[in-house]
Parts: C-alpha cells; sequence; structure tokens
C-alpha cells in the first residue's frame, strides 16, 4: 500500500471548494476521470455508511473516520458493492486493502484555498489515481472559481 498525494490552489473560499467537492452535480463533474457516471451517498456521520458507486452501481463501501466542515474530511474505505448492492467486506480480496484511508484537507490562504488529497492505494491503481485526481482537482478548481 502507498500513499499518493495531489495538491491545488483554488482563487475561491474553503466553503465554496468543499461544496464543488462533495454537492452530487459537481462531484459527478470532477470525478469522471474516475469513471463515468460516479455518485457518492453519504449519511454524513463519523462511522456511519458512504457509498463510492459507478454508472453502474458497484464501488467501494466507506466510513467517514473524521469531518470538520469545510476544512478536513477523512473517509476510511472498508470494501466493496456490487451492482446488486451487497456489500464484501470479508473477502481476501478486500481484507488486503481495507481502512485504507481518503483524505481531504482545505486550508485557507487569504481567500484562496489550497486542496491536499491524499489517497491510500496497491500500487495497481496508481496510474488510475494520479489522472482521476489530477484532472479531476483541475475540474473543482475551474468548477469552484467560475460558477
Amino acid at each position: 500500500m502507498e500513499t499518493l498525494s495531489y495538491e491545488i490552489v483554488i482563487n475561491a473560499s474553503l466553503q465554496r471548494v468543499w461544496d464543488v467537492l462533495w454537492n452530487s452535480e459537481t462531484y459527478t463533474e470532477w470525478t469522471q476521470f474516475f469513471g463515468p457516471g460516479c455518485v457518492m451517498k453519504s449519511d454524513w456521520k463519523v462511522g456511519g455508511k458512504t457509498y463510492f458507486l459507478n454508472a453502474q452501481g458497484e464501488g467501494m463501501v466507506s466510513t467517514i473516520d473524521s469531518v470538520d466542515e469545510p476544512n478536513q474530511i477523512i473517509f476510511k474505505h472498508l470494501g466493496m458493492v456490487d451492482k446488486e448492492g451487497h456489500e464484501d467486506i470479508h473477502s481476501k480480496e478486500v481484507i488486503d486493502w481495507s481502512g485504507s484511508f481518503e483524505k481531504y484537507i482545505l486550508i485557507d490562504l487569504d481567500g484562496k484555498t489550497k486542496l491536499h488529497t491524499e489517497v491510500q492505494v496497491e500500487k495497481e491503481w496508481r496510474e488510475h489515481m494520479n489522472i482521476g485526481f489530477t484532472k479531476g482537482l483541475e475540474v473543482v478548481k475551474t468548477l469552484a472559481e467560475t460558477k
């Protein structure tokens, strides 16, 4: 498992960047590079359930480890979800990476926002994450600065 990190400075407030990250319409826009039609469904509770799903309803089941809107949110990935909605949190494939974190930290720079993200992944996902986050954070920047 390795930790990848990405940063971008956005000419918008912390709250504006937060809203672009987690609003259902803009979430789908900036996550398109991970796969078309991505959605996030969450109860927004620490220890609750959060789902990161593709257009077919498959993806990951996670939980919020900590949240401090609009400054940071840390997700802990627990397992996979198949298109029938069944959760797998016990198979060997899942156990290998279960407990990995995905972090979003927003830092105020006199009215601008530095968005720092970190994700823990297995090596085979490195290129996918690099493309998704590099292109996706540029979309976050564009959306936050223009809408």
